[in-house]
């Protein structure tokens, strides 16, 4: 979400004829990689709810405020890893499997993400070549 800026330059040049510039084409919409911090509050809340908790329950158990919580599944706050491990906890879930959870979550999300960007590959990307 780039904005283009005026830019002046400190020292006036002479005036000269300038060539008009071709207008700047649009770009095409380039989709975002979600971030950890959004996936992460989503399990979170998916996790909270399925049973059938409310935030202050959860942010008891875990040590939080309800307020820290709410920002927290809605992706921000960035928390320390020792407030996820409290709220894997708190959750009936260990640290490891609410990681595996978010990094699944974000492999779809890229995987349908990628899927519109009519075949292009990024660093990261899993390829399959066939002889």
């Amino acid at each position: 979400m780039a904005e283009h800026a005026n830019v002046y330059p400190l020292r006036r040049e002479p005036q000269r004829e300038r060539e008009p510039q071709p207008e700047p084409r649009p770009q095409e919409r380039q989709t975002q990689e979600p971030l950890w911090r959004e996936v992460l509050g989503r399990r979170l809340r998916v996790l909270r709810q399925e049973q059938q908790e409310t935030l202050s329950e959860t942010a008891a158990r875990a040590g939080i405020s309800p307020q820290y919580l709410s920002e927290i599944e809605r992706g921000r706050k960035e928390p320390s890893s020792e407030m996820i491990a409290a709220l894997a906890g708190a959750l009936g879930t260990t640290l490891i499997d609410l990681t595996e959870h978010v990094a699944g979550d974000l492999r779809r999300q890229l995987s349908r993400a990628s899927r519109t960007r009519a075949g292009r590959t990024r660093p990261g990307d899993i390829l399959a070549l066939a002889a």
